[in-house]
């Protein structure tokens, strides 16, 4: 079994109740730990309880979030 833990994350706020939230994270497992980041996409319900729609993860690779960070902001 693999649990989840949240190192940081920050979210930002688009159109009437959509966000998205870049986080780092950890993944325990039997077979030990690995961090990655994860850009996810999600709104809010009527009373304000957040839902996930999509999620992407990326390694926690410093070459993987360069190439990521500079095709981004070239787009």
């Amino acid at each position: 079994m693999v649990e989840f833990e949240t190192i940081k994350a920050e979210k930002v706020q688009f159109g009437r109740n959509n966000f998205l939230e870049v986080a780092r994270k950890k993944a325990i497992g039997e077979d030990g730990e690995n961090e990655f980041i994860s850009i996810s996409r999600g709104y809010f319900l009527p009373d304000k309880t957040e839902r996930f729609k999509k999620s992407l993860t990326i390694p926690d690779d410093a070459d993987i979030k360069k190439f990521i960070a500079e095709k981004v902001l070239e787009l």
